[in-house]
């Protein structure tokens, strides 16, 4: 695991323990699950400016998973909103057609898009087990690029820019402090990085994810 999503999760349940005295009903979620992307067009300084065919391939190393920290707002006397810090390790594997289209030979980026939002949410609460949701979200990307064409290599973090999100989920509780979600998560990432040579390389990119996983409730 690379330090940058060390350090990402470690920072998110600091701040979750940190919080849970000043807001009611603090929740922690890990999840994972299938996460795809169409294609987008691509631009580098200089050219060659074209279209990218991406594979999400969630399950190969490293894989695809997120961590969530909730804050439900019961102590504002609004227990149906709640605030959320999400990251998610995204990734985008550019397809054999793209590289042979444009040359390089590497074009990806799986050690993550490294997604990183603070989300608005509101559960449709009510006396059963299971409990619908939505949210939005906004935040920044941090790219690990992977470039490798004639004219050199880069593979490195960098901050790609700003990122949207909007999920839908039904959450079932099991016991008092456990339950189990499943929800779809879309995101809308603008990447504008740097590349060898001193060129830039600019793209949008659209992830779709289906997610399962699990929530501790405080």
């Amino acid at each position: 695991m690379s330090r940058f999503r060390f350090a990402a999760g470690v920072g998110l349940l600091a701040l979750l323990a940190s919080s849970t005295a000043v807001l009611a009903d603090p929740a922690l979620s890990v999840y994972g699950g299938w996460q795809t992307a169409p294609h987008s067009g691509v631009d580098v300084t200089g050219g060659p400016h074209f279209t990218a065919g991406w594979d999400g391939k969630s399950f190969n190393m490293p894989p695809y998973w997120g961590v969530r920290g909730t804050w439900w707002l019961d102590e504002w006397g609004y227990s149906d909103f709640g605030i959320a810090l999400d990251y998610s390790h995204s990734k985008v594997y550019a397809r054999e057609s793209t590289l042979n289209k444009t040359g390089w030979t590497h074009f990806e980026f799986t050690d993550g898009l490294n997604l990183a939002t603070a989300n608005l949410l509101y559960r449709f609460s009510g006396e059963r087990d299971w409990t619908p949701y939505l949210g939005v979200g906004l935040g920044a990307n941090v790219p690990h690029v992977e470039v490798t064409r004639a004219s050199g290599k880069t593979s490195e973090y960098q901050l790609g820019g700003v990122t949207g999100q909007t999920l839908v989920g039904l959450d079932y509780k099991f016991t008092e402090n456990v339950s189990a979600f499943t929800e779809w998560k879309f995101n809308y990432s603008r990447i504008n990085v740097d590349i060898d040579s001193g060129d830039k390389l600019k793209t949008n990119i659209i992830t779709n994810a289906i997610n399962f996983g699990i929530s501790y409730n405080f």
